[in-house]
């Protein structure tokens, strides 16, 4: 690991003014589960790490405000997994934040860190694309609100500017019942990188929305609006069918050693199925 400086602020505005004055070459410190890794790798050598933990703004809250559910950047993955409100309106992203890593890297990885890395097989990413989930990102311009399906590039870029620092998570709180699930397949059990990650959100308009991540440069959202995928009397044949229409963008890569595209693809589709089932059960199956 080679040498660095260490700054902790306690003003929002002065980890901007850090990441102004070094570009690049500055890196943030908030759970530090990625970039500890990254840093003893040597696959990132920054000249400064700018530890977020004490800057207030960047709190571990979670609160409902104007209709959103509001998570804070310092909040952890154990107290999402744990929080009523996230269980009742927001199930798929509580069971993804169940499933990051070990019981350490829980309550130590925050979900605003998980945004940042921009893993195509984050766990969390899934979930929050089908609860339509806004971040708000903070630079020396001020305070601006990104659609979480418009942050990702490729696998490490977002489309975060190099002095902006994300401070919370948004989620609109929903005007009615929503069924939602997040289901992944990996090569062991525990913690371990997903071969397939997906979530699933079902309204009881029969509008459906489904993300999956591993199987490309990013996650994706695709949204179904005929209602086939959210009747409980369609054939499994038939949403078969729609999901590989839905699905023709997923393009895994061949060179991954957690599986085959081939092996991807197949579980993409089962696990579509499944999860499918599961957000129609726990709507009650009132789907018109």
């Amino acid at each position: 690991m080679r040498a660095f400086s260490y700054e902790r602020p306690t003003r929002l505005a002065d980890a901007i003014g850090l990441l102004v004055e070094h570009g690049p070459d500055a890196r943030l410190l908030a759970g530090g589960t990625d970039l500890i890794i990254r840093l003893r790798d040597g696959t990132i050598r920054p000249s400064v790490v700018v530890d977020v933990k004490r800057i207030a703004e960047l709190d571990g809250a979670i609160a409902e405000r104007d209709g959103r559910l509001s998570i804070g950047a310092a909040t952890v993955m154990a107290d999402i997994a744990a929080d009523e409100r996230v269980l009742r309106h927001f199930r798929g992203l509580a069971e993804a934040a169940a499933v990051v890593g070990s019981v350490q890297i829980r309550n130590r990885a925050t979900l605003a860190g998980n945004i940042c890395n921009a893993s195509p097989a984050a766990d969390t990413v899934p979930a929050l694309l089908v609860h339509d989930a806004t971040v708000l990102a903070s630079g020396p311009a001020g305070t601006r609100r990104v659609r979480i399906d418009e942050v990702f590039v490729r696998s490490g870029v977002t489309t975060l500017a190099a002095d902006e620092i994300l401070t919370a998570i948004e989620l609109p709180l929903p005007g009615g019942p929503v069924g939602s699930v997040h289901v992944r397949r990996t090569r062991r059990r525990g913690h371990d990188l997903a071969s397939v990650t997906l979530a699933c959100a079902i309204r009881p308009d029969g509008v459906t929305r489904l993300a999956y991540g591993s199987l490309g440069p990013r996650p994706l959202l695709i949204v179904d609006e005929t209602g086939v995928l959210a009747d409980p009397a369609a054939s499994e044949a038939a949403k078969m069918q729609r999901l590989e229409a839905l699905f023709v963008d997923a393009s895994p890569s061949p060179r991954s050693m957690r599986a085959s595209p081939e092996y991807r693809l197949a579980m993409l589709h089962v696990l579509g199925l499944r999860a499918i089932g599961t957000a129609i059960a726990r709507l009650g199956g009132d789907v018109r």
